[in-house]
């Protein structure tokens, strides 16, 4: 079954957060006001509502020596979609942690790219070589 997922977070600014998605990700949005917006990230929706200043303890782990995130989330899509949003991102002179191949010749290939939101939350990209080893042990 392909169902989309909903994730709710707080955000700091409704306006900063529908440009980052809706301009520089390529993202579009749906229902909204002055204290919540939803996004449409891939046919996924997450709804950002307005909050205080906060903050998570981000602690990083080391995944085939590269330090990533480990608090994130992301979304899989193809390989071009992959190129061009990295590519558009690259173009506006975001802050990219860069394109890494990971698993390389083993189950599970792919690759990914993390960016992070005007909430101060790691975004990932992520897309794998075969579709099917997405979930494969």
């Amino acid at each position: 079954m392909n169902t989309p997922f909903h994730m709710s977070l707080p955000c700091i600014s409704i306006k900063e957060t529908k440009s980052f998605y809706v301009d520089s990700i390529g993202a579009t949005y749906g229902r909204n006001n002055q204290n919540w917006i939803d996004i449409n990230l891939f046919g996924h929706q997450i709804t950002f509502i307005k909050a205080k200043k906060f903050n998570f303890n981000n602690p990083n782990y080391i995944f085939e020596g590269k330090i990533l995130p480990s608090f994130h989330f992301g979304v899989i899509v193809d390989v071009d979609t992959l190129k061009k949003v990295y590519a558009k991102l690259e173009a506006l002179k975001l802050d990219l942690v860069s394109e890494s191949t990971f698993l390389k010749g083993q189950m599970g290939e792919h690759t990914s790219f993390f960016i992070k939101d005007p909430n101060g939350y790691m975004l990932e990209f992520k897309s794998f070589k075969a579709k099917d080893t997405i979930f494969k042990k």
